[in-house]
């Protein structure tokens, strides 16, 4: 029993998270868009996500320029989440959309984004911080590993149990093994109902109410997970005749049947429910888990309960079958793996360019590694079942099938690769807004996304000193490249209302420019105000 409490000891070293996990849906846009400034306050705030989403209760709130909160009710539909918005008191400024949602893979996510009607103003503080606590950032992975431990510890012994016990061998210990693997799906079971709750509103994992609680169990996340410990129940009292070696046909069906019916419930609540071609993805996975679990579940049986004290010559009838059984394991792990790959990550450099892709290879490597020991000690089988070098390659198998085991349960909190393309089109509020001042009017401007190229769009508001909108009849933007003899570039405006006029500016290099925007009020009143802005090296690309 020692060393079945080192392994999984390492296992749960293994699964500790490196940081925080990457976020698994992403926002691609929104309207208004993050950073504009528009002429009016909008009725509606509509946000478009890459995957299927879910509202937190109370987590999705429009923050007025006064910092009143002016959000009706927010839905979902699919990628899209609606904010209804009433019209703030003072209606003139920047206004803070604060959002924490559930992706389709369970995991939460939380951000803000703002925008400005009229002249921008300083944003309000955001209610509540929108991240990941690191409580439940370090319980997370901690609840997949003792559900992974548990699924091992069930299968190995009942599969020995059930059809390749030597007679006269002691089965308590095994059986116990099996019972306590069983009681720890369900403990993180319930530790990931629990978990989740804190994790959809970034508060500690200390910090949970009954209303938060019967949010998750009504959500898709918490039925699933019910549905595990039903099916867990079922198989509890399915398995002692099986734990006893009395399988009958219809009951060994049945035990089958309902594991991997269980087993399909984390595919369901993690990056397979949110994946292209979902249904091959949730199919390949459970076998994946499945194959994993009889092949780690068997050499872990057989180092603590089997290869010492059992007499060679029932090793000899033993360790062949088993040897055949951990061969076809291997191929459906390999096979399952394969088409998680594919799908997940996307493409060949992803697998170097991302984290997901590194730890895939790592995985592979090991993998790699630990096939070549099984095949020498399955040469061994043939030739010495009972030899002390055959016990030690099963040691080593049984610690490199651990450290896939923990690089699982981290790769279940990393952003699949095939996400990178879809994070890079996410939306990342950028820009500058301003506001400007001169004797005939105030003028408030936004630029997005200031980037080197021609892709810079420029919107431009004129109000009167008291913040009333103001009709202009001309209008013109110019930009001056600072530090080089450049002659100034201009571009004239396209009003789109009386105070409201859109243009475009390009920046061939990256550096100091001064902007100046010339506006004519009636027939002869004009006049120029005028800043200076900073365009990033490596943004966008060179005009030449």
């Amino acid at each position: 029993m020692r060393v079945l409490l080192f392994l999984v000891a390492a296992l749960g070293v293994l699964a500790l998270p490196a940081g925080p996990a990457s976020a698994h849906a992403a926002l691609l846009g929104s309207t208004p868009s993050p950073g504009s400034v528009v002429g009016t306050s909008p009725a509606e705030i509509v946000m478009t996500f890459s995957e299927p989403i879910a509202v937190v209760a109370g987590r999705v709130q429009v923050i007025a320029p006064d910092g009143k909160r002016i959000s009706g009710e927010a839905t979902a539909s699919g990628t899209t989440l609606r904010i209804p918005v009433r019209k703030a008191d003072r209606p003139l400024g920047t206004y803070l959309v604060s959002y924490r949602v559930i992706s389709a893979d369970s995991h939460p996510i939380g951000g803000a984004l703002t925008f400005s009607v009229g002249a921008p103003s300083q944003a309000p503080a955001e209610p509540a911080a929108e991240g990941t606590h690191r409580s439940v950032t370090l319980a997370t992975p901690v609840t997949r590993f003792l559900a992974y431990a548990g699924m091992v510890l069930t299968a190995g012994p009942a599969l020995f149990l059930a059809v390749l016990w030597p007679r006269r061998r002691e089965r308590r210990g095994a059986t116990l093994t099996a019972y306590a693997g069983m009681g720890l799906i369900g403990l993180a079971t319930l530790g990931a109902l629990w978990t989740q709750a804190p994790a959809s509103t970034g508060a500690p994992l200390w910090d949970v109410s009954a209303s938060e609680l019967g949010d998750v169990l009504s959500s898709s996340f918490g039925l699933i997970l019910l549905a595990r410990l039903a099916l867990l129940a079922v198989l509890a009292g399915l398995l002692p005749p099986v734990l006893r070696g009395a399988v009958g046909r219809v009951r060994g069906i049945a035990v089958v049947v309902i594991a991997l019916a269980a087993m399909t419930t984390w595919p369901l609540t993690g990056h397979a429910a949110a994946s292209p071609l979902s249904g091959v993805i949730v199919a390949s996975d459970v076998v994946h888990i499945a194959a994993m679990s009889v092949w780690l579940g068997g050499l872990i049986t057989l180092t603590v309960f089997l290869l010492r004290r059992t007499d060679q010559r029932v090793l000899g009838v033993v360790l062949p079958v088993w040897s055949r059984w951990a061969a076809l394991s291997v191929v459906w792990l390999v096979a399952g793996g394969v088409v998680q790959a594919v799908v997940q990550v996307g493409s060949i450099p992803a697998l170097w360019e991302t984290p997901y892709g590194r730890l895939l290879v790592a995985k592979v490597g090991v993998l790699a590694a630990t096939l070549g020991a099984a095949f020498f000690a399955r040469k061994l089988v043939r030739v010495s079942p009972g030899s002390g070098r055959l016990k030690r390659m099963v040691g080593i198998e049984v610690l490199a099938t651990t450290v896939i085991l923990g690089l699982s349960a981290v790769l279940v909190q990393v952003n699949p690769a095939r996400s990178a393309v879809v994070d890079d089109a996410a939306v990342r509020e950028s820009g500058i807004s301003q506001t400007l001042t001169s004797p005939l009017y105030t003028l408030q401007f936004n630029i997005y996304p200031v980037e080197v190229g021609d892709s810079n769009t420029v919107h431009a508001f004129v109000y009167t000193s008291a913040g009333a909108p103001l009709p202009a009849e001309e209008w013109k933007v110019s930009a001056q490249y600072l530090g080089q003899d450049i002659e100034p570039f201009s571009e004239p405006m396209l009003p789109i209302l009386r105070h409201h006029a859109v243009g475009a500016l390009t920046f061939p290099l990256p550096g100091s420019y001064e902007i100046r925007f010339t506006v004519r009020i009636g027939e002869l009143d004009q006049a120029t105000v005028k800043t200076t802005i900073d365009v990033p090296a490596g943004s966008g690309t060179p005009t030449r």
